[in-house]
């Protein structure tokens, strides 16, 4: 199975993740004949530089021969500007001030202003409502499933929007998300990653930056809504880097394209790619790195794959009969799997290692109800990716009633069947028959 790895370990951004499907060897003209299937009137500039000492390839979008500041530069030179002219600009208009774009990392555009002035030009780009988007990318000369990427990448960021400004969805008009350059890089992401011809794009934890970032609607902590948002469930830090590295746009890119979240993947390297981000920190390489090559692992091939929470607690003063009872709560409120293991703790006491597997977005709710219910001082958490055969459920007859066997395959070949112990549990006690009886029975019927 091909793979792709997204190493976001400085963010990511639409035009860094078109640099590095270009240097990973998506063909430019591709991307380019992409352009043009819009009708647009844009183009791309693709070029090489070096960040931190690392070569990459650099894309920018060039709409009426201009190019876009990054957010906070854009505003930054607003405030400098308002002393000067005061043309006003009207919110109503859904409209966004004409600026220049400097290389590597879009704005976060984002932004739903309903009323707010600045001081600026008029922007030459219309707002752009997520129906009218759906159109220009459907009526596109280019596949069809990349037309249906595009859109869903699209949908992504108005349903951030639709519940950061408590709006349905398609009322949610793009300010700078439905500029040219955002629809550019959005649509060419869906159209490169399909021609990688991989069977998986799996994604690193996201360094998401600090700091803050100026905007249209004052001053936000860095990740931005948009990006909190995009991100829920997804593995994210910051490594102290004063920026916004994880823009909307790229956040949403990661959420549509990539399968799974995880550390490196066991897999045969056959290259790797980088795509630059406009500015250039002191020893913080500003790139994204893409990595192709063959899944190693036969496993890969015949099972499916899951990030799942694994969290752990240490017990030695919680009463037995407590410890059933957290248990049996636990898969009630959505566990996976909960166990325990007998342990030796500091001052030879023992204990209990309380263990729960639990769905990432379960995660905290389970902690909340560990810590509530144990004596536990602290939960560690960790994230793992978990192999699993393909399950199903069958009915068969017994003599004394029907037992669900669960029933486990690989490649469509069965590797293991049991009957379902509660059911016959239930059953050996209605009917005073032995347990063993009942699930021999179970088995045999089948089996035959």
């Amino acid at each position: 199975m091909r793979i792709a790895y997204l190493e976001c370990f400085s963010g990511i951004s639409g035009d860094m993740f078109l640099g590095a499907l270009i240097d990973a060897g998506v063909s430019p003209e591709r991307l380019q004949d992409t352009v043009a299937a819009l009708g647009l009137g844009a183009k791309l500039e693709i070029s090489r530089v070096v960040r931190s000492g690392i070569s990459a390839a650099k894309v920018d979008v060039w709409v009426s021969g201009e190019k876009d500041l990054p957010r906070e530069e854009y505003w930054a030179k607003q405030h400098q500007d308002s002393s000067g002219s005061h043309q006003e600009y009207d919110p109503d208009t859904h409209e966004h001030p004409h600026h220049e774009h400097a290389p590597g990392h879009e704005h976060s555009r984002h932004e739903h202003s309903q009323a707010a002035t600045t001081t600026a030009h008029r922007h030459p780009h219309p707002h752009r409502s997520l129906t009218e988007i759906r159109r220009i990318i459907s009526g596109a000369a280019i596949r069809d499933s990349a037309k249906a990427t595009a859109i869903a990448i699209f949908e992504a960021l108005a349903g951030a929007e639709a519940k950061i400004h408590n709006l349905p969805v398609e009322t949610i008009h793009f300010h700078e998300v439905g500029a040219v350059d955002a629809i550019v890089d959005i649509v060419c992401a869906a159209v490169g990653v399909g021609a990688l011809a991989v069977d998986e794009l799996v994604c690193s934890p996201l360094n998401v930056g600090g700091g803050s970032i100026h905007c249209a609607h004052g001053t936000f902590p860095v990740p931005a809504p948009a990006t909190v948002e995009l991100l829920k469930d997804a593995p994210v830090y910051s490594s102290g880097v004063q920026a916004e590295l994880v823009t909307p746009t790229g956040a949403a890119i990661v959420k549509t394209l990539a399968r799974r979240f995880a550390a490196f993947p066991e897999m045969k390297i056959e290259k790797s790619a980088y795509g630059a981000g406009s500015r250039d920190f002191p020893g913080h390489p500003n790139v994204v790195r893409l990595v192709l090559g063959e899944a190693q692992s036969t496993l890969a091939s015949k099972t499916s794959s899951e990030t799942i929470s694994v969290l752990e607690a240490n017990l030695d003063d919680l009463n037995p009969q407590v410890f059933g009872y957290v248990m049996d709560r636990l898969l009630e409120e959505g566990a996976l799997d909960v166990f325990g293991m007998p342990v030796q703790m500091k001052k030879n006491r023992p204990g209990m290692l309380l263990t729960v597997l639990s769905k990432p977005e379960d995660a905290s709710g389970l902690t909340q109800l560990i810590f509530t219910e144990t004596t536990t001082l602290g939960v560690r958490r960790r994230d793992e990716v978990r192999q699993t055969l393909a399950r199903r459920w069958e009915n068969v007859r017994t003599e004394w009633g029907d037992v669900r066997i669960k029933i486990a395959s690989m490649n469509g070949t069965v590797t293991n069947y049991a009957p379902e112990y509660e059911d016959c549990r239930r059953i050996a006690a209605e009917h005073h028959v032995p347990l063993k009886t009942v699930m021999q029975a179970a088995s045999r019927a089948y089996l035959g």
